[in-house]
């Protein structure tokens, strides 16, 4: 008998300190959370809370790694040997007067003999928020499957990691959809391409140049070599497959856009840059949850109609680094549909390649009505959500050439 096993995510609603003091009470030690036998045995420094002047003495309330907020001591600045924690909470009390006095030059005064408490409150909220974006940076570095980085920063604000996101490398189908369609066969070519390589069986020409650029139209689909096929890794037509090869960044924007993505390298015309994953849901479902996304402001739903309408990707819960990938009315990325190891033209999977050349540091965009056709403009394109008439979202890409709406 064949079981059904169905694993479901729930949000821990404790809180990172009574965890430490519960493994700490059982002696138990996980890594995660600092309970280490290190940390067991030992005080480190996790985080400065606060500052006072006694006797004319400097004081700094310590957070000890692995050990709850109850364990929190002062201690002279003399037993603190670590430089890069104080000048954290020194920039971060410094980053609060500065957004107080509303970005006048700061006169940062030396005689302070206590910090009030809305600025140790400030400074131990970003203290955490440090901590946890490192954490998740460090999550998202395990969970993928690329050779390149993920970073993550926030200098806007004080918004951690989402609390209800799962990073995934590949389509997670809803119960009920099946992604592969049992591809058994590829091609033959020691050198690939050849005469009876997999884009030309599939009636179509090779996407890529000898630089492994795209060279193809947007509209035309991009038939890569599979998992059957004779040719090794170095195949000139194994891109997408390979995962991104870019160290990317997840951003706070500064204007209400939420996270974005920016490169740290430098990519080049019609180069791939990643792929849309998330769970794939048919098309009722969506209806269904779009409803819902609109009310609060977000598109993460890609219908997939390449060949029809009956499936689309939500990545609202389950994705990669596209689902942090802000829109834009003039973008710099464009979407190609890709089969690889599922010929079924129900389920292509969505690659982003670049328009134009990109420089480091740059944000990554992609218009959410562009759907992979020749003809992009708003008048035909559909859009991410499958309902056309829903609430509008206003936009806020800034271009100049901005229509007004991300539906």
């Amino acid at each position: 008998t064949d079981f059904l096993i169905v694993a479901w995510y729930v949000p821990c609603l404790a809180s990172i300190e009574t965890l430490q003091e519960i493994c700490r009470k059982e002696n138990l030690r996980c890594k995660s959370i600092g309970i280490t036998n290190k940390s067991l045995k030992s005080y480190e420094v996790e985080y400065l809370c606060d500052y006072k002047v006694e006797e004319g003495k400097e004081y700094y309330l310590v957070k000890w790694k692995g050990w709850p907020e109850s364990s929190n001591t002062w201690e002279p600045q003399k037993h603190l040997n670590c430089p890069l924690l104080l000048q954290n909470f020194l920039s971060d009390k410094d980053e609060y007067l500065s957004r107080v006095r509303e970005g006048k030059a700061l006169k940062v005064r030396n005689h302070i003999k206590a910090l009030k408490p809305a600025i140790a409150d400030y400074v131990v909220k970003k203290a955490k928020q440090r901590i946890a974006l490192q954490r998740w940076k460090e999550e998202l570095n395990r969970k993928k499957n690329h050779k390149a980085m993920i970073l993550v920063e926030n200098t806007v604000d004080l918004e951690g990691p989402p609390l209800d996101f799962y990073y995934i490398n590949e389509y997670k189908p809803a119960p009920g959809i099946n992604v592969l369609n049992g591809i058994t066969t590829g091609c033959e070519c020691a050198d690939c391409p050849a005469e009876k390589c997999c884009p030309k069986e599939a009636g179509f020409i090779l996407a890529y140049n000898k630089r492994k650029k795209l060279k193809i139209q947007p509209g035309l689909p991009i038939y890569e070599c599979n998992s059957y096929c004779r040719c090794g890794p170095d195949c000139l037509n194994r891109i997408v497959q390979k995962g991104t090869p870019y160290s990317l960044c997840i951003f706070r924007t500064n204007n209400g856009r939420g996270w974005g993505v920016k490169t740290l390298q430098k990519i080049k015309t019609n180069s791939f840059v990643m792929e849309y994953v998330g769970e794939v849901i048919t098309s009722e479902e969506a209806e269904r949850r779009g409803q819902h996304y609109d009310n609060q402001g977000n598109t993460y739903l890609f219908d997939l109609d390449y060949d029809s309408d009956e499936f689309t990707v939500d990545a609202a819960r389950y994705g990669n680094v596209s689902h942090f990938v802000n829109h834009s009315c003039d973008p710099n990325l464009q979407v190609f549909n890709v089969f690889i190891d599922n010929l079924d033209l129900r389920l292509p999977r969505i690659a982003l390649f670049s328009t134009r050349a990109i420089k480091a540091g740059e944000e990554l965009t992609f218009d959410y009505q562009m759907k992979g056709s020749i003809d992009l403009t708003s008048d035909s394109a559909d859009g991410l959500s499958p309902s056309k008439k829903r609430i509008r979202t206003v936009c806020k890409c800034g271009a100049v050439c901005c229509r007004g709406y991300l539906n």
